[in-house]
């Protein structure tokens, strides 16, 4: 298996440290440089990443999104679906990066994101509710377990951290994990500041 990726990614590193224990090569992309670019569109329309290229019998496989490689490595390794509350607490934390990449990358085409404008008015509103939400997730328990819900919500925060996007600091069930989650090797190994 190879996986497409750049280290900068929450998207990329979230399957990272999902899969540190699986047998694949990790290809790293910069989506920005031409010669990367052509290469992701040669075969992944959408011209994003992460992607994962797998072999089965011979007949090539691309995967494209980061919850379809995750569901399909889900079902090639037989491990235990997420339930419909798990999903949904997936669909926030993919919510809020989303939110937070669109914000970014305006920001560094030099369009001012701190405007009272109703698209970014949107964002900052979807963002703060799911920071609210995923810390009531993370006082209920949700995140006491290191599996994959875990690791997405780690990849954001520190994400976001190291983008200097969102302060979270008043949300102090993610403080706690995320510290907690710092000192794991894995973590470590796929700081995207190793990037830098």
């Amino acid at each position: 298996m190879q996986l497409y990726g750049s280290i900068t990614s929450p998207y990329v590193r979230r399957l990272r440290i999902f899969m540190h224990e699986m047998p694949y090569d990790f290809v790293q992309l910069d989506i920005f440089k031409p010669e990367d670019r052509a290469l992701i569109a040669s075969v992944n329309p959408t011209l994003k990443i992460p992607m994962l290229k797998d072999v089965i019998k011979g007949k090539e496989q691309i995967i494209l999104d980061s919850r379809l490689i995750y569901q399909y490595l889900q079902k090639k390794n037989q491990l235990a679906e997420l339930s419909w509350d798990q999903e949904n607490v997936m669909t926030s934390i993919d919510a809020a990066n989303d939110s937070l990449v669109q914000m970014f990358i305006l920001s560094r085409s030099q369009i001012d994101v701190s405007e009272d404008k109703l698209y970014f008015t949107v964002q900052r509103e979807r963002i703060d509710v799911i920071f609210v939400e995923l810390n009531k997730q993370a006082i209920a328990g949700e995140f006491e377990v290191w599996h994959y819900l875990s690791m997405c919500l780690f990849c954001l925060l520190d994400w976001v951290s190291f983008r200097n996007l969102y302060d979270f600091s008043e949300h102090t069930a993610l403080v706690e994990l995320y510290d907690s989650w710092q000192q794991l090797a894995i973590c470590h190994q796929t700081d995207p500041r190793h990037a830098t």
